[in-house]
């Protein structure tokens, strides 16, 4: 096999005094005495009660508010007949968008003390005791120890 000498070879550095390259860093792994103690599974259900979360409060609002647009475009005479006199149940439906937005945030809040916040907070702490575990193992031993 000839070497065309246009091409370096690159199992020899450039120039003679040239360090060779450092050896790649071997990839770190956890110690074996423990396995960690959050799963995926975990992170899994805590991405699924967010999302049912989400999905209530924003059905909630969005669902009142388109609602009150289709009311509006496809039954003008509902929304233009008088609930009480001098109330249009049109002014009274755009009033009550408030209270509705006020309805789903509470819906939020409420979902996640009850089921978001628990799960964040307990992947959380199992997160902190694989750091706590992690950092022991590989701190060097003290001489004398």
């Amino acid at each position: 096999m000839s070497h065309h000498p246009s091409r370096p070879d690159p199992t020899h550095p450039t120039y003679p005094w040239q360090p060779p390259p450092p050896p790649p860093e071997p990839p770190r792994r956890r110690p074996a005495n423990h396995a960690p103690l959050g799963r995926h599974s975990d992170l899994r259900v805590l991405r699924g009660a967010y999302r049912r979360q989400r999905r209530a409060a924003t059905l909630t609002a969005l669902g009142y508010f388109v609602a009150f647009l289709v009311l509006s475009a496809f039954a003008p005479s509902l929304m233009t007949g008088e609930v009480t006199p001098g109330l249009p149940a049109g002014l009274l439906l755009a009033l009550l968008q408030l209270p509705v937005t006020g309805v789903a945030i509470v819906v939020y809040e409420r979902t996640a003390r009850r089921r978001v916040d628990p799960l964040a907070d307990r992947i959380r702490a199992l997160s902190e005791i694989d750091a706590r575990r992690d950092a022991r193992g590989t701190r060097p031993r003290e001489a004398g120890r």
